[in-house]
């Protein structure tokens, strides 16, 4: 039988690292590169117990759970080499136009039902400019934040306008999706038919008008380690408040049909990494976690995660709500947030054991 040493060096530095962020400390763009590049098993669950103690540090038991609603599917003129609803590729994923009010009033009750905190208003379209479709979104988001149900999220593509972003923000919407998906170096080889730049500038807009942003990426599309260590410190530069962390699962018809799935435990390391270097965000699980992460989906959350995409997404599946809530139960994690207004991640609060331990009111 041979014995194999494991280097104590990497646990000391790793327990050195993950200490200081506990402490209320940051890591620096080297050391979290040093982190990505773990490759020993030991070291991997090393850094996973320092992200779990970080995710029960910040977010105590509470897992927030988001669902999302498509409103409108297929044809996107963008090019994004992931995306099955882009018109530039063949694929069998669904097409119709904007729906009106009663599917995304069916959503939120169901979303209501399952405990789930948000529902986000998806669109497959460049974006969005003053016009009628704006009109119609604006009139949509304002009654399902009158309704009470959920909270009003969307994530409707490029804005080119402060007043488009002000607009939105006045018609009650509270949250906005719009992902780097990869590296700014990395991002070419994603889309040719927009700027990473134009997405940027479509957050600032956003955060212009008070909004609050989620913003993510995809892992698996041929990104180094490098570039998504780039991303995580992009999204921490600019403040975001939800980082949903997709894991890409090929479709047919699409240029990414042919890649990989990426290893589970790969996955893991890297959300690990993501809490570290983000350890006051929401980090969300979001697509392709049941195809990549398999058995090992409930280590999401060991590995960093405080929140999760529930139901099926834009035109893949998912497992049903029914097993994730199951799981949260069985992991002692509570997915009732009540009021959850992102108090618990302003560094001065005092107030985040109330936001934690019940829901309230404290705005």
């Amino acid at each position: 039988m041979s014995v194999e040493w494991v280097d104590i060096s990497n646990h000391e530095k790793i327990t050195e690292l993950g200490q200081r962020v506990l402490n209320e400390g940051e890591i620096s763009r080297n050391e979290a590169e040093w982190l990505f590049q773990l490759e020993n098993q030991v070291d991997i669950y090393d850094l996973l117990s320092w992200s779990n103690r970080i995710r029960e540090h910040y977010k105590g038991n509470k897992i927030h759970l988001c669902s999302i609603v498509n409103t409108k599917a297929g044809g996107c003129s963008e090019n994004c080499k992931f995306c099955s609803q882009s018109a530039a590729y063949t694929t069998e994923s669904p097409k119709y136009e904007f729906v009106d009010s009663e599917p995304v009033r069916q959503a939120a009750e169901e979303a209501k039902d399952n405990q789930v905190t948000a529902l986000g208003l998806v669109a497959a379209w460049k974006g969005l400019s003053e016009g009628p479709v704006l009109d119609e979104v604006c009139n949509q988001i304002e009654k399902l934040a009158k309704s009470g149900t959920v909270r009003p999220d969307a994530s409707l593509g490029l804005i080119k306008d402060q007043v488009v972003a002000d607009r939105l923000k006045k018609s009650g919407l509270q949250c906005y999706n719009h992902n780097l998906e990869t590296s700014e170096r990395f991002f070419p080889e994603v889309c040719s038919t927009h700027s990473f730049e134009e997405r940027i500038e479509t957050i600032q807009y956003l955060k212009n008008a008070g909004i609050k942003i989620c913003s993510g990426g995809i892992f698996g599309m041929g990104e180094t380690l490098s570039d998504r260590c780039d991303m995580a410190f992009r999204l921490k530069d600019l403040k975001v408040n939800v980082v949903p962390i997709n894991l890409l699962n090929p479709v047919e018809g699409t240029p990414l049909s042919e890649r990989p799935n990426i290893d589970p435990m790969e996955a893991l390391k890297c959300i690990a990494c993501f809490r570290l270097i983000l350890p006051r965000q929401e980090i969300m699980i979001a697509g392709g976690r049941a195809v990549n992460l398999r058995d090992l989906q409930s280590m999401i959350f060991m590995a960093g995660a405080s929140a999760l995409m529930v139901g099926n997404y834009l035109t893949t599946l998912n497992q049903t709500v029914e097993q994730d809530l199951q799981m949260l139960k069985d992991l002692g994690l509570d997915p009732d947030w009540g009021n959850h207004n992102f108090q618990d991640q302003e560094a001065d609060s005092e107030s985040t054991e109330c936001s934690l331990e019940k829901p309230c009111d404290c705005n």
